[in-house]
């Protein structure tokens, strides 16, 4: 009677399957179908006999699949109610599918064996080994039957190994017993694999030119996948057993086109293998002679042009040659006694010949392998190395010259490259980063041979020196006859510099001098880095220097065609930017060999200035700069101060005349003065763009000086030359810069500049600007580039002149005003000291300025703020760094306490914000504008995510001592007193009750905002610092409460990531057992987690209560069992969310070892006890 119903139903779920999988269907039929064969899964009682019907060879593949898919989720969601009755008809049923239920190897679709061998697979999760103690056994008996039968038993080990070692999705006793019980059976195992994989490779080599040679291929193919999921995990007997036949077999497997490239695979993972490095020593058999010839004959090239298998196959055979190198380097001179391989030049010499194939990838993947031969003790001093480095060198020669485009088809490498990158953008990030690599090996390679290294970079010098240029194809549109950046001279000439800088960067040796220059900007900026890195050597030879600064000088004002008044190129814009920079780079690290020249290059900037449109105003005030650091060498303070007055008298003049004073004070006037209210159309000349200029010159002169006017650092010479005016009471010296006079003298109008920037933004102000300029205060590309992560434009090979919109040059214009002016101020104190920080009422003056009208500035200014004037970092020294400790109450007090507290309300709206619109969004959503509206809405919140990271930045650097602090990952409990982990400034922090509280504040409730990274600093680091400094004092019940909500709302926030749930968890384990004694409404607040153990809460707490109580547990299984107590408030991730669960159930334990039996230690026992050294018989000994 039951035969009709199952039949019916069949037909019907036949029907809805090919419903669902007819591309004609609609939508609507589609889903109806969809609901129809869930629910029949769901719910049907006969599934069983449903899905061993449509799983008959006689249906379609699509049916099958779908057959035996109801026969999968029956096991997954219902196997632990099954009768064992039906559990072994339905185990007997799926093995006699395995049987005889597919087609031959040949024909059978990949995805029928697939859900099968996942079938039996989820069967030996819940059943093995104690149920089914001969799965093994049934499982080498189906191989008897057929290739088809072998393949599948191959895929069943492969997705149980895969499941219960690799994705481990099993309960930990389960996982344990299949793993320990695959572990006892390993060795029988491995005969099994290697066997079948023998009579399959040996029957397909009878039969090679055969159309059934081709089943046994499959079947070895299959075998080696499976190996590969042993191979990684297995204990390495197993893989060198019976002398190392497995890694034989592989070896010998190589030569097979259809197999080489799982047995490189296999190989691979084998030879990676880490461990004991004596159980590592038999992996070295791999450089006899051999498995070395049978490597090296893999390698050799197929055919012509680039084969996609073989490809592939020579990227893991080049992997398994630099797995090879590091167990070698791992083993060689290491306990285990390892000598040289007498093959080591056999090998080297195969892994040079992918050092220097055509493709790029497979040069830069023997990079790290080169350079850990070239650094190791022993290795590195072998003369076949040693005779291998001058051999990389020459290689690298070629390797450095950027070629390779996929979109060319100039080189050899580009048909490689198109398999490898998807564009040229691509290739060029991973080139920058090829070429990175080599720079490093390169500079470990010196150590070596650091003459012939010298001497092969100073060939490749004069070479390039004395080659004529050769633009090549691709012409520059900067000028006629010009390289562009791909240029067969431009890409040797950039080589070239980058060899020379990585050498010379370890050598110091002589140099013949290269007197002749190019005039492609191109070449010229490789001829410029050149002079840089090679200054050293002008040192030694004084008379060279006037030569070389003329040529630097006349770098800065290089130009392709004099007198155009068309923008420069980026090519002509970096030359000068170099050069200058060379100029800054000599000035700081070798100011009194410069002295010397101080008036000549003093007379040369002078002339420069003399002609305002030749020098911009970046490259004037480098010239200045580097002027202000040789001037650092007076060691005069008198002659150093004159000097600073005398060079900065015009910007001194400008900066503090009337009309200035008017503009810097007044918002309007300050529009009006930088043309940002006036109506300007493309293409014609901005009137007002020269007051702009003047404006920047003077702030970036400003903080020039700032930046680089300083005292000797000899204590001596600082006295001898004025500079040092008296001593603190521990006996510091107290320094003055020689350009406080001056910086002090402007600071009142930069303050107000600040402050009118600020203004800019009110809504009245706002109304000012012209329809030009409506988005002048916007961000910038580059900057929304930075924020969102994406890559910089294009690469462009042809350099077009830069040509910028009226509104780009304004937007660019407020922005670096708007960040130098910080700059200034925050270097300030640093470099004026006591002179800056004891100005009367500074607090009041830097509130006034920088801190108004914050309401209306946008985040992007705000974040620009907070990083250049109060961020704290190792390389930016600012004016929270630099403060003295006897100025925190009078300056960074009424600075810091007001701007958290600012902070925390606009993070408060912020954040409330964000997650309003994550719920709103969950509806329809119009689709115009949409991707301009979703751009702009992840770059607001974005901006939100790192302005918070700025502020939480501050907070713990401020406050956390260097931030040594000790993670809550680790296994030593805290103690609730204070142990001196705030700084000083924290300790200030402390003595203020509103601005500690408001640190609290911020750092608590940071743990719920949408930010992983935010939140697991705050927990681990922050939070319990600063909360256990106040917890021995009177905390209100109430903020208690709210503290420990703060971290169960941060583990709903962010329970689902692992190191987030981690941290927040010990932090709340950290508070509950320390403020729990005192604070009973913690338990109010644990009892209002969803399921939470009521009865397990109480015993905790009693627990907790009575410390000496007998039941006290240690630490682990205290918070193993508080984990449990807050399981109820950890949330999921939206994917898993609506999952649903498989539970497998554990089965009686095979490997439960007995717990030792207690005894008193006193206890005699036939050996003696403890008791018997004290006896008196013992007192001669």
């Amino acid at each position: 009677m039951m035969g009709d119903p199952v039949a019916e139903m069949c037909d019907q779920l036949v029907k809805a399957v090919n419903v669902m999988m007819d591309a004609e269907s609609s939508q609507i039929y589609r889903l109806e179908a969809l609901k129809f064969c869930e629910e029949f899964k769901e719910k049907c009682s006969f599934c069983v006999p449903c899905g061993l019907q449509l799983a008959d060879k006689t249906q379609t593949a699509v049916v099958r699949h779908f057959g035996l898919q109801i026969l999968e989720h029956v096991i997954k969601f219902r196997w632990n109610n099954m009768p064992q009755q039906e559990k072994v008809q339905l185990k007997d049923c799926a093995m006699g599918l395995l049987s005889t239920g597919t087609y031959p190897i040949l024909e059978e679709e990949s995805h029928i064996k697939d859900v099968l061998s996942r079938i039996i697979v989820e069967m030996i999760k819940r059943e093995w080994p104690q149920h089914w103690p001969d799965m093994l056994k049934e499982m080498e008996a189906l191989t008897s039957l057929g290739e088809a039968q072998t393949e599948l038993v191959m895929l069943i080990l492969l997705r149980l190994a895969e499941d219960v070692i690799t994705f481990r999705t099993l309960p930990t006793q389960r996982r344990r017993d299949i793993q320990q019980t695959l572990t006892q059976n390993m060795e029988s195992i491995f005969s099994f694999l290697l066997a079948i994989l023998q009579i399959h490779v040996d029957e397909y080599r009878k039969l090679t030119f055969l159309f059934c040679a081709k089943a046994h291929c499959r079947v070895g193919v299959a075998t080696l996948n499976t190996l590969a999921g042993y191979i990684d995990w297995v204990a390495l007997a197993n893989i060198t057993n019976d002398n190392c036949h497995l890694l034989e077999m592989l070896c010998l497997l190589l030569s097979e086109t259809e197999l080489q490239l799982e047995a490189a695979e296999c190989l691979l993972i084998a030879i990676s293998r880490k461990g004991k490095l004596e159980d590592r020593k038999p992996l070295m058999v791999l450089f006899d002679d051999v498995a070395m010839h049978y490597i090296l004959s893999a390698a050799q090239p197929v055919g012509v042009g680039v084969v996609e298998t073989h490809y592939t196959f020579l990227k893991r055979l080049c992997q398994v040659l630099c797995a090879l190198g590091s167990q070698l380097c791992s083993l060689v001179g290491s306990d285990v006694e390892v000598e040289v391989p007498a093959n080591l030049s056999k090998y080297t010499e195969a892994f040079l010949a992918f050092t220097t194939h055509p493709s790029q990838f497979l040069r830069s993947s023997t990079q790290i392998t080169w350079g850990t031969l070239f650094r190791h003790e022993i290795l590195s001093k072998d003369p076949v190395i040693i005779q291998m480095t001058i051999k990389y060198f020459r290689a690298t020669m070629t390797n450095l010259v950027k070629t390779g485009f996929p979109s060319s088809n100039d080189s050899p490498s580009c048909e490689y490259s198109r398999h490898d990158f998807d564009s040229d953008e691509d290739f060029n990030s991973f080139f920058n980063s090829f070429r990175a690599q080599q720079g490093e090996v390169v500079r470990n390679a010196c150590r070596i041979v650091p003459l012939e290294a010298f001497q092969i970079a100073a060939e490749w010098l004069q070479y390039q020196i004395s080659t004529p240029i050769d633009i090549g194809s691709t012409v520059s549109k900067t000028a006629e006859g010009l390289c562009s950046i791909l240029s067969p001279s431009a890409v040797q000439w950039d080589a070239m510099t980058f060899f020379t800088e990585s050498v010379v960067g370890k050598i110091f040796k002589n140099l013949p001098t290269a007197e002749r220059w190019r005039e492609d900007p191109l070449i010229l900026s490789c001829v410029l880095t050149n002079v840089s890195v090679l200054f050293p050597f002008v040192t030694h030879r004084p008379h060279f220097l006037p030569q070389v600064l003329y040529k630097l000088f006349a770098s800065i004002t290089f130009e392709v065609v004099e007198e155009s008044k068309a923008p420069r190129t980026r090519a002509v814009k970096n030359i000068r930017r170099h050069a200058c920079s060379s100029i800054i780079k000599m000035s700081r690290d070798y100011p009194q060999f410069l002295l010397p020249c101080f008036d000549m290059m003093y007379n040369h900037v002078k002339k420069l200035f003399s002609s305002e449109p030749l020098l911009n105003l970046l490259e004037k005030c480098a010239l200045m700069e580097a002027l202000v650091l040789i001037s650092n060498q007076f060691k005069d303070y008198n002659k150093q101060k004159n000097f600073l007055e005398e060079l900065m008298a015009t910007v001194a003049a400008r900066w503090t005349s009337d009309e200035m004073r008017h503009v810097l004070w007044d918002p309007a006037l300050f529009l009006d003065f930088v043309g940002a209210d006036q109506l300007v159309a493309e293409g014609t000349e901005h009137t007002t763009s020269i007051n702009r200029s003047r404006l920047s010159f003077c702030v970036y002169t400003i903080l020039g000086v700032v930046k680089r006017a300083r005292w000797p650092a000899d204590l001596e010479e600082a006295k001898a030359g004025g500079f040092v005016v008296g001593y603190t009471p521990n006996g510091a010296p107290i320094y003055r810069n020689p350009c406080n006079a001056q910086v002090l003298a402007l600071l009142p109008n930069l303050l107000a500049l600040i402050r009118t920037h600020n203004s800019l933004f009110l809504p009245e102000n706002m109304c000012r600007l012209s329809e030009t300029f409506s988005k002048a205060y916007d961000m910038i590309e580059v900057e929304k580039n930075v924020v969102l992560g994406l890559p910089q434009p294009a690469l462009d090979i042809y350099d077009p002149p830069v040509y910028k919109t009226h509104l780009e040059r304004m937007q660019g214009f407020f922005c670096t005003l708007y960040d130098n002016c910080y700059h200034t101020l925050g270097k300030a104190g640093l470099s004026l000291q006591q002179d800056f920080y004891t100005i009367e009422g500074l607090a009041e003056q830097i509130v006034g300025s920088a801190f108004v009208s914050l309401d209306n500035v946008p985040d992007h200014r705000l974040r620009t703020m907070l990083h250049i004037l109060l961020s704290i970092s190792q390389s930016h020294m600012n004016l929270v760094v630099s403060c003295p400790q006897e100025c925190y109450n009078s300056l960074l007090c009424p600075l810091l306490g007001p701007l958290f507290a600012y902070m925390l309300q606009v993070f408060l709206c912020q954040w409330y914000v964000d997650n309003l619109l994550t719920s709103v969004c969950s509806g329809e959503e119009e689709e115009e504008d949409e991707s301009c509206e979703e751009n702009q809405e992840m770059l607001e919140e974005q901006l939100v995510r790192l302005l918070t990271r700025e502020v939480l930045d501050l907070l713990s650097k401020s406050t956390l001592l260097g931030e040594k602090v000790r993670l809550l990952g680790c296994r030593e409990r805290f103690s609730t007193q204070p142990t001196g982990e705030l700084t000083e400034l924290g300790k200030c922090f402390l003595k203020h009750e509103d601005i500690y509280m408001t640190l609290l504040t911020i750092s608590f409730t940071s743990l719920s905002w949408k930010d992983t990274s935010n939140c697991h600093r705050s927990a681990s680091i922050v939070c319990w610092t600063l909360l256990r400094q106040v917890v021995g004092g009177n905390l209100l019940p109430e903020a208690v409460t709210w503290f420990y909500t703060s971290v169960l709302k941060g583990l709903q926030m962010h329970g689902q990531h692992e190191i987030c749930n981690s941290a927040l968890t010990q932090l709340a384990l950290l508070m509950y057992e320390n403020l729990r004694p005192r604070y009973m409404e913690l338990r109010d607040v644990m009892t209002q987690i969803p399921d939470i153990n009521l009865e397990a809460l109480d015993q905790y707490d009693q627990r907790l209560l009575e410390p000496s109580s007998a039941q006290r547990l240690g630490e682990k299984k205290r918070k193993d069992q508080f984990k449990k107590l807050i399981a109820g408030t950890v949330g999921k991730a939206l994917a898993q969310q609506f999952k649903k669960e498989v539970h497998i159930r554990n089965l009686p334990s095979l490997f439960k070892k007995p717990k030792p039996e207690k005894r008193d230690i006193l206890e005699t026992s036939e050996s003696g006890a403890l008791a018997t050294l004290f006896s008196p018989a013992l007192d001669d000994i």
